[in-house]
């Protein structure tokens, strides 16, 4: 019988553990956090489609305006105002259902005051929206 010969491990270079860095899992890693981050911003992104006129041309907000444009003035506290007439917040989205209901063009311009907050005048558009009008344009500052 031949007896087996046990092998010893040489200490040395060819037992040393080795201490490169394999990049390769930490690439794929990150590729896929990439992709995921690619794929869910577009679902995050929230706002309102609103048009803004150029600052060159302004709109005659005058009494001699065209009468098929529809302002709604947003002022302070907040208090609303469609084309000069006051309405109550509470009934802001009737009353601007109202006024577009026989019309075939649903373009409203929304002017805020000075001091009115960010807040209200976001929240204006989005009643707006909701009373079915398809274009909500902001109204630009008067150049002074």
């Amino acid at each position: 019988m031949k007896r087996r010969r046990r092998r010893r491990l040489a200490i040395g270079f060819a037992s040393a553990a080795v201490s490169d860095i394999n990049i390769t899992p930490m690439v794929d890693v990150l590729l896929c956090l990439l992709i995921l981050v690619m794929v869910i911003q577009p679902g995050l992104l929230k706002g309102l489609d609103i048009q803004v006129p150029p600052v060159e041309t302004g709109l005659a907000l005058a009494a001699d305006a065209p009468r098929d444009q529809i302002i709604l003035h947003v002022a302070s506290g907040p208090a609303y105002a469609i084309n000069s007439i006051e309405v109550p917040a509470d009934q802001l989205e009737q009353r601007i259902r109202e006024v577009f209901q026989g019309r075939g063009r649903k373009v409203l311009f929304l002017k805020g005051a000075e001091d009115v907050r960010y807040e209200d005048v976001v929240r204006a558009a989005d009643v707006a929206k909701a009373a079915g009008i398809r274009v909500v344009g902001l109204v630009p500052r008067d150049k002074d």
